[in-house]
């Protein structure tokens, strides 16, 4: 149940559509719902202004299915992180509107609200091509809060120039994400020249020493630029949800 929602029930009681005990069945369920081996938390889109987020990764395909039914049933969207194909072929068979996006390994079921008239977007930047999975997921969890998305591929620091040629982009951007491996140092230079919120995001991707993302990571959280904070290791999902949210101000402003 979303605020439209309870105001649109809050409504019905008001002109005797609903009854009151009606009224208190329906949101009888409203904190959570208690699936035994998940409490869906149907409060959320209420409390945050988007519903919570299914991350599939260890959990069984029916389970996911029966997660996925309950959210959807409640909300116009549903988002899904970490979800491997054949987990999403058990989920299309039953919603075949379901679009899975495969770098992301996520899925999306429903629609989003359309971004307002000349709404800045979220830019998400990668320091390489094996950086773009990371980046899917941080870029579809924002188009999935209706923030539109602009993306830029491997512009890296080893040829910066592929990156100058999109500074108009960075100016006009309402949030950034910038997704590196290896040394992690483009977060540092895109906060250097952009004037919107960078959140960093190291990934896994280099050669040994690179410690899995932990050095870029910690380059990251080094950075000297003003305006960058950062999300774990591999976590296009945390960044893009932070992107959306600050888009979100953007917005109001």
């Amino acid at each position: 149940m979303n605020e439209a929602d309870l105001v649109h029930l809050l409504e019905q009681v008001k002109r005797g559509e609903v009854s009151v005990p009606e009224a208190v069945e329906q949101l009888r369920t409203l904190p959570f719902e208690d699936l035994g081996y998940a409490k869906i938390d149907t409060h959320r889109h209420l409390r945050t202004g988007f519903p919570e987020v299914i991350y599939c990764e260890g959990k069984a395909p029916e389970q996911v299915l029966e997660i996925v039914r309950r959210i959807v049933a409640r909300h116009q969207i549903a988002l899904a992180t970490r979800a491997a194909p054949e987990l999403f072929q058990a989920v299309a068979a039953d919603f075949p509107d379901a679009r899975y996006h495969r770098e992301a390994r996520a899925f999306v079921i429903g629609q989003p609200e359309a971004p307002p008239e000349g709404a800045p977007p979220v830019v998400v930047i990668t320091g390489g091509t094996a950086d773009i999975p990371v980046a899917e997921e941080a870029a579809v969890t924002a188009e999935a809060m209706g923030k539109r998305v602009e993306r830029i591929f491997d512009v890296g620091v080893a040829g910066i120039h592929r990156l100058l040629f999109h500074q108009e982009s960075l100016h006009s951007a309402g949030a950034i994400v910038v997704v590196a491996g290896m040394e992690g140092a483009l977060a540092s230079v895109v906060g250097g020249l952009a004037r919107a919120p960078v959140i960093g995001v190291p990934t896994s991707v280099g050669y040994g020493a690179s410690f899995g993302g932990l050095a870029a990571l910690l380059t990251m959280l080094n950075s000297c630029a003003a305006g960058v904070a950062v999300v774990n290791i591999d976590n296009g999902f945390g960044a893009g949800y932070l992107a959306g949210l600050i888009n979100l101000e953007k917005q109001a402003i």
